[in-house]
Parts: C-alpha cells; sequence; structure tokens
C-alpha cells in the first residue's frame, strides 16, 4: 500500500481522459469522483459533455462508476441514474474500502481500475492505496471559496511531480 500523494496522470478535464488511453493500459474500471471532477457541486443534473463521455466509455466496454464521499446520496443518486451508472456512496475515500466495494461490484483487479478526481487528500490518496491508477483532474468550474483555493494551491506541488500529463 502506497501513501504517497503523486498523481499517476494529470488532465486538464474529465473529458481528455478517453477510451482509447484507458484501453491502453488495460482499464476497465473508470471509478470518478462527482463534486468538482464531473461537474461543480451546485450542478445536480449531467450535461450533455458528460452523457457523451460516459457513452463513448460504455462503447468502448470500460465501465464507469462514481465513488463519492458525499454525505447525502440525492444528488449522486440523481447524477448517475440519469447517467445509467452505477456508484459506491459514503466511499470513505481515501480509505480502500469503497475503491475494493466497486473493484468487486464489477469484477476487477487493481490492475484493471483507475480512479479520477480533484483533490489530493481523497481521491489521489485512496487509489494510492488501493493500488489504482490514479489520475487527477483540475476543479470543475475552478475552486470558489477561500478553502478550495488555498486547498488548490497545497495541491500544486503535488500535482508538479505527477508522472504525466493527459492532453
Amino acid at each position: 500500500m502506497s501513501i504517497s500523494l503523486i498523481p499517476d496522470q494529470l488532465c486538464r478535464v474529465y473529458g481528455d481522459v478517453t477510451a482509447s488511453w484507458l484501453q491502453q493500459r488495460g482499464i476497465r474500471l473508470l471509478l470518478c469522483d462527482l463534486d468538482f471532477t464531473l461537474a461543480p457541486k451546485s450542478i445536480l443534473r449531467p450535461d450533455a459533455a458528460v452523457f457523451a463521455w460516459i457513452e463513448s466509455m460504455k462503447a468502448a466496454g470500460i465501465t464507469v462508476m462514481i465513488l463519492s464521499n458525499n454525505r447525502s446520496s440525492k444528488r449522486v443518486e440523481l447524477f448517475c441514474r440519469e447517467l445509467g451508472i452505477a456508484y459506491v456512496g459514503h466511499a470513505g475515500k481515501p480509505a480502500p474500502r469503497g475503491y475494493r466495494q466497486a473493484m468487486a461490484k464489477v469484477g476487477v483487479t487493481e490492475r484493471e481500475t483507475a480512479m479520477l478526481g480533484d483533490k489530493l487528500l481523497t481521491d489521489v490518496l485512496g487509489a494510492k492505496r488501493s493500488g489504482v491508477l490514479s489520475l487527477m483532474v483540475e476543479p470543475a468550474g475552478g475552486p470558489r471559496t477561500a478553502w478550495q483555493k488555498v486547498l488548490h494551491a497545497l495541491q500544486a506541488p503535488f500535482k508538479k511531480l505527477a508522472k504525466g500529463e493527459i492532453r
């Protein structure tokens, strides 16, 4: 188990992660955070771009599942139901429990799984602790609150050490 905070790969937006890029790495399950990864937290429903991206993954045989720490499952449930994808709520990131639960649901191994998220201390650390590929995206909608701006600044040095960037 790794406790590294260095993402394996960076990307500007979730759409930079393509099905072909994942297939080249043997990824069959893409776990995604929801808030600030696929949409700003204030957006309750998926937009056309998210629908198209999910459909491209499904067409390529890649399962996309939301892995969320949200206290209330209402938004996550609605978002996932509309997209026709599953989720693991109250995932407890960065603990491996939610990651393992998602992998078991789909029947894949750590080597066949990637996690896409916007936060080092939950998404990236949880991916590392679970042995899955960690992909870090810039927060959708950008950091808004003072805390988000501080957190974003604190993440910058770790992001500079990432192995590469998906474009």
